[in-house]
């Protein structure tokens, strides 16, 4: 029972957090000065923003294996230096599908010289999948490892990412799915967990204040049907 009550604190809890994520996605967006005066990322994180920068080309990396809207190819992420404040922080840019036929081969995506605006919202690192061994290097890889990253590039990244939004553009698709907080997960487990304490429950009471009288009665009396409980 008490685990119970438990996964239903944890459901509050994620509620309570996806309520804290949407109201920071309603707020103003952020600029790069902003950014750059941002204490701790994570309470900046799901803010929308709006930067000016140029991307570094020569350091962008495709994530293999990722999904958008149920098809598995490339998340394209490159680092963006700001203009007005020389941060460099990753955007994840968006996806694009993958040649299955030549697995070295990355899809066609224009990066525009010179400076860009990008919108999005602060979101952190992609999520890692599972990879045998260490992280891989390389234009194409499993996870993201921010840390590498900095040693390969000589850039100081900020710790989050812009996870770029807008329509379809420079052969990139973002289509986002919505971040999962898995409040459903917590229910059900609640729901199984009430279900195991009355299945006890129930079996208890059987055993003791039911079966038991009937066994001693069919004792007693052998030759006699027992009563319909």
């Amino acid at each position: 029972m008490y685990l119970g009550f438990w996964q239903l604190g944890r459901a509050a809890q994620k509620e309570t957090m996806h309520a804290a994520m949407q109201a920071q996605a309603r707020q103003a967006p952020l600029d790069a000065a902003a950014l750059a005066q941002l204490a701790n990322a994570a309470n900046g994180l799901y803010r929308p923003v709006r930067v000016e920068g140029r991307w570094e080309s020569a350091h962008t990396v495709y994530l293999d294996n990722r999904q958008m809207d149920g098809k598995v190819g490339f998340f394209v992420v490159t680092p963006l230096r700001l203009q007005s404040t020389g941060q460099v922080v990753l955007v994840q840019r968006g996806w694009a599908a993958r040649n299955f036929e030549v697995r070295d081969q990355v899809p066609a995506v224009q990066t525009p010289p010179g400076l860009v605006w990008v919108e999005g919202q602060i979101a952190p690192p992609p999520s890692k999948l599972y990879e045998p061994g260490a992280p891989g290097t390389g234009l194409i890889r499993q996870n993201l490892d921010l840390e590498r990253l900095r040693s390969e590039s000589g850039l100081a990244l900020a710790d989050f990412t812009i996870r770029q939004s807008g329509p379809a553009s420079d052969g990139l698709r973002r289509e986002w799915p919505a971040v999962a907080v898995g409040v459903e997960k917590h229910y059900g487990y609640a729901f199984q967990w009430f279900a195991l304490a009355a299945l006890v429950l129930g079996l208890y009471l059987w055993f003791n204040f039911f079966r038991r009288p009937t066994a001693r009665f069919q004792e007693t009396h052998p030759h006699v049907p027992p009563p319909s409980l």
